[in-house]
């Protein structure tokens, strides 16, 4: 069993736990440097409880220096009617494809039963690619255990940076994120097993990876990413979807703006650690990268 769900993991990242932010806490902020210009690197999760509200100090300090904050995708500036409208078209089966032709007959049975038993009517799936339906599978269980976006660490410094008035990029589209799904395609069946493990031991995969990021715990991290990415066919070709190929486009963009202007990068976790992570990529690249 693998400790980590992949491919859920870039829509809504990871499930926080329910402890709050403390004098001990310091989720890892990296300091970049080249040419007397200063930026910063930070890791976020994407989904938090109530009691993630409010970010670290250093965290607001870091932002507030920087001219720009860069984010994965920007969703602040979506209504969620927007976000609908532009997710829906890519979620969906085409060709007369259905979930049940895209899956196997245990693993179409096994969703059945689950919506079942929530008095959900697998129909309404129909013309869903299975992805799509993972992701509906892991909102519906994170917002049971009172976990939301609103309070995920994203949403809080795209608020921030709004709040002092500081210019807010991205490094991907909405659509670009969501196409970065289709290249799982094929492997649908292994994606549906392993988030039903996931799913039967939820607190067990998280606590973990969560406590590691808000102690800045980079060694834990890294071993999670290890075991996340594994030798198998199914973990290389997803850490080169998910990771390696999206790392290697938002180097190409950064490099170039680093030596010349304050940025404040915020993106997942496990984007950071690793010999493909933007750390190593950024240090290859003649930058200093020093934790703070």
């Amino acid at each position: 069993m693998k400790p980590i769900p992949r491919i859920s993991y870039f829509f809504i990242m990871v499930l926080l736990t329910a402890l709050s932010f403390n004098s001990l806490a310091t989720p890892a902020l990296y300091k970049i440097e080249k040419n007397g210009t200063t930026s910063y690197l930070f890791g976020t999760v994407h989904v938090g409880d109530a009691s993630m509200k409010g970010l670290p100090e250093n965290i607001t300090q870091a932002i507030e220096q920087s001219n720009e904050v860069v984010v994965e995708v920007d969703i602040s500036k979506l209504t969620p009617f927007e976000m609908q409208q532009r997710s829906m078209p890519l979620m969906m089966l085409k060709n007369g494809k259905t979930l049940q032709t895209e899956l196997s007959k245990q693993n179409y049975k096994k969703l059945k039963d689950y919506f079942a038993k929530k008095s959900i009517d697998i129909a309404m799936f129909n013309t869903f690619k299975p992805w799509a339906v993972m992701v509906t599978m892991m909102q519906i269980e994170f917002q049971n255990a009172g976990f939301s976006d609103q309070t995920g660490i994203d949403k809080q410094v795209l608020a921030y940076a709004k709040k002092q008035n500081i210019k807010i990029s991205e490094l991907e589209t909405l659509e670009q994120q969501l196409q970065m799904f289709d290249g799982m395609a094929l492997l649908s069946n292994e994606m549906i097993e392993e988030t039903f493990e996931q799913l039967a031991d939820i607190n067990t995969y998280f606590i973990k990876l969560v406590n590691a990021w808000k102690n800045g715990d980079m060694d834990t991290l890294t071993e999670y990413y290890n075991m996340s990415f594994d030798d198998s066919n199914y973990g290389e070709i997803s850490e080169q979807v998910m990771l390696v190929s999206r790392n290697n486009k938002w180097v190409e963009q950064l490099v170039p703006r680093l030596a010349n202007e304050k940025l404040f990068i915020a993106v997942g976790a496990l984007h950071l650690p690793e010999q493909h992570g933007l750390i190593k990529q950024l240090k290859d690249k003649g930058f200093s990268v020093t934790r703070l």
